[in-house]
């Protein structure tokens, strides 16, 4: 069963490592939401089928945190505040490449290819593609690699690889984006970081925080960043 970071009546956040599957797709393999419910059923000891309302998802390759609702109305709620950008959502990136400034926002304009699960990045808009904006800051760096931290301001498909590799730093291990070589474990070195939040039920404020992956390289910049 996957780490548990956050659990109460309403909702309940995990880790996702890179191998892992957020929500069941055409692989067949076991997904996260299946093992929470089955973790939730257990713990509760809730006959038939448990409830878990899926509001946001990871790429596969991709560690850290994700949020799942536990009620109808926790659900609702979170939908909306994902919807309405009420949601802080940072990620953590090591790319090989310096960013062209150590501060900055960028925008863009996305277009999925369904036939190749791939968005493609424009300068300018083009027919079916939509806007796409995050704000990235150099936190750290080693001999061979940069850390950044963003902050996504919208959540397009692939945003923030896609975005990256644009202005010339595809993210270490992604090689759908234009990294050389892949990483060992087969994920990317992109981390979900943290969630910052109003309860939907409590209205209290709530931050999950993804601890580092193991392994590869984060080790490094352990001192770079709260």
């Amino acid at each position: 069963m996957a780490e548990i970071l956050y659990e109460d009546n309403h909702i309940i956040a995990v880790y996702k490592r890179s191998s892992d599957l957020a929500q069941g797709d055409k692989t067949g393999d076991i997904s996260l939401d299946t093992e929470v419910k089955k973790y939730l059923g257990e713990k509760y000891k809730k006959p038939g089928e448990v409830f878990l309302g899926v509001i946001h998802r990871l790429d596969r390759p991709v560690s850290g945190v994700i949020l799942y609702a536990r009620t109808s109305k926790a659900l609702e709620r979170l939908n909306e505040m994902f919807r309405m950008k009420q949601v802080k959502k940072t990620y953590l990136a090591i790319v090989k490449e310096r960013p062209p400034e150590d501060e900055a926002t960028i925008t863009h304009f996305l277009k999925k290819n369904e036939a190749q699960n791939k968005s493609y990045v424009y300068d300018t808009e083009v027919k079916g593609s939509k806007e796409a904006s995050l704000t990235y800051r150099l936190k750290g760096r080693s001999e061979r690699f940069y850390l950044l931290e963003i902050e996504l301001h919208s959540g397009r498909h692939h945003q923030i690889r896609a975005q990256l590799a644009k202005i010339g730093c595809p993210i270490k291990g992604d090689l759908k984006y234009g990294f050389p070589r892949s990483n060992e474990d087969g994920g990317i070195s992109l981390l979900a970081r943290r969630l910052e939040f109003i309860h939907p039920v409590k209205k209290e404020p709530v931050s999950i925080t993804a601890h580092f992956p193991e392994g590869d390289i984060w080790s490094v910049f352990m001192d770079s960043i709260a």
